[in-house]
């Protein structure tokens, strides 16, 4: 795919060039060489931007709800045609492994948009609440600003139930992996959207993020990103009252239950944790274990990190790609130096680079054993492919740890029946939790507790974030 946008950003249904001819460099993970560039946008940028989605707001929210429906089957019709395009794109920009790409990059936002369509059948009619009828309207102009690790997925959880709602969009996607969302706007300016539906702009958090955030014609800012990021935000999007919804960090933790499947649990929690090289904001990275069955369980976990060898992710045996950047790799072997100086031990990988890659961002599948619960390795979100190993001596315990850190987004649980881990899991206050390895649902909703957010994206949940509710009493 041509890495050079023909045209760098996109507003009022047309690209055109930003006001400034400053660019930010597209560098590729794998080989640390720049194939693209993208425009630096700037504060002028978004207040375009944001007049292009005011002026049409009006317009998209009285259009029959039948056909936004169908102008978002247009934009999945036109997604789904660039499927191997999108691939690409994550595996040149993120460093994602092609098999995993095309699965959880690719397939899983798809599938998102059908459950979104699904969703919104019959959700604006009105609600007879004795003498009221409840009315839902469009919340208005929506700032969606996005991140790098799963740059669909997160996009296509704000901008779609946006649009299905009636609210018009400006998109910012990360500058660390822009790629993929220049091929979504690629596919709703062929879908056909009225001009200003929606736009997108790259640029800077602190340039053009922040002054969408501020901007006084933008109704909600919908972000993902860290929790400082997240605080941030929400700081700023105060002083106007605006809706906020924040998706952000967590430090999740798999409760393994004394009667539980210790090998399947093991297994299921190295490869939540080392998905995405350890890049995934709901990965598992914390196994709490029984403190008779911990040594077995470190011994597991070690050796099966081991057979996740950071390799070229183009190449279809490749299970863990590099990281995204220099300074995320930094991140990552500075947790892990530190945790060692905090007494913990490596039982594999470690902060040391991988053997034979000489070139590429990459960090060894790492298991931490030996830290205390209170420690920075097992209260902070590492965002790599590290997982600390955590003994506990009763279920009590076990849930206090699961629960001991800021954060709340995810977690697991295993027993040996599922009516023992949900009672388990109804303890941890996260957003979501998977017993005995239930997968991702595109259909519920998704998000967090304390310091890992608020509100809910995706499936019907996601969809009411972006309507208002007016009561009209008879």
């Amino acid at each position: 795919m041509p890495h050079n946008p023909p045209k760098p950003i996109y507003v009022g249904g047309r690209w055109r060039d930003a006001t400034g001819s400053d660019a930010i460099a597209v560098t590729n993970p794998t080989s640390e060489e720049v194939i693209g560039f993208v425009p630096r946008g700037s504060a002028e940028d978004a207040d375009q931007a944001v007049a292009a989605a005011r002026a049409a707001q009006e317009g998209w929210g009285r259009t029959p709800q039948s056909e936004r429906i169908a102008a978002v089957e247009a934009v999945y019709k036109a997604l789904e045609a660039r499927s191997e395009q999108l691939t690409e794109a994550v595996v040149d920009d993120v460093g994602t492994p092609r098999r995993i790409a095309e699965k959880l990059q690719t397939g899983l936002p798809l599938a998102a948009v059908r459950d979104f369509i699904e969703a919104a059948q019959g959700i604006e009619e009105p609600e007879r609440v004795r003498n009221s009828l409840v009315h839902r309207s469009p919340v208005g102009v929506v700032a969606a600003i996005t991140p790098w690790n799963y740059p669909l997925l997160q996009t296509v959880g704000k901008v779609v139930p946006a649009l299905l709602s009636g609210s018009t969009v400006v998109l910012k996607p990360s500058e660390v992996a822009p790629l993929v969302p220049y091929v979504l706007a690629e596919a709703v300016h062929e879908a056909g959207l009225p001009p200003g539906v929606f736009n997108m702009l790259s640029g800077l958090g602190p340039e053009v993020g922040a002054a969408l955030v501020a901007h006084r014609d933008v109704d909600m800012v919908s972000f993902t990103g860290s929790t400082q990021g997240g605080r941030a935000v929400a700081a700023v999007a105060a002083g106007g009252i605006k809706r906020v919804s924040l998706e952000l960090g967590g430090k999740s933790a798999a409760v393994v239950l004394p009667e539980a499947d210790l090998e399947r649990a093991v297994k299921a929690t190295v490869s939540s944790c080392l998905l995405n090289s350890g890049q995934t904001c709901l990965a598992v990275t914390r196994l709490v274990v029984p403190r008779e069955r911990y040594a077995d369980a470190v011994g597991s976990a070690a050796a099966l990190a081991a057979r996740f060898t950071p390799g070229d992710p183009s190449d279809p045996a490749t299970k863990q790609g590099p990281l995204v950047s220099a300074a995320q790799r930094h991140r990552v072997r500075g947790f892990i130096d530190r945790a060692v100086a905090d007494g913990a031990n490596v039982a594999a990988g470690g902060s040391a680079p991988p053997d034979g890659l000489e070139r590429g961002y990459f960090a060894r599948p790492t298991v931490i054993a030996d830290a205390d619960p209170r420690a920075e390795i097992a209260q902070e979100e590492v965002f790599g492919p590290v997982l600390v190993v955590l003994p506990y001596d009763d279920v009590d315990e076990a849930v206090r740890i699961a629960n001991g850190t800021p954060y709340g987004l995810a977690g697991a649980v295993w027993g040996p029946d599922e009516e023992s881990a949900v009672a388990v899991a109804r303890r941890l206050r996260t957003g979501q939790v998977d017993v005995n390895g239930g997968g991702f649902n595109t259909a519920a909703p998704f998000g967090g507790m304390k310091l890992s957010g608020t509100g809910r994206e995706f499936g019907k949940a996601g969809l009411e974030e972006y309507y208002e509710l007016q009561a009209i009493q008879l």
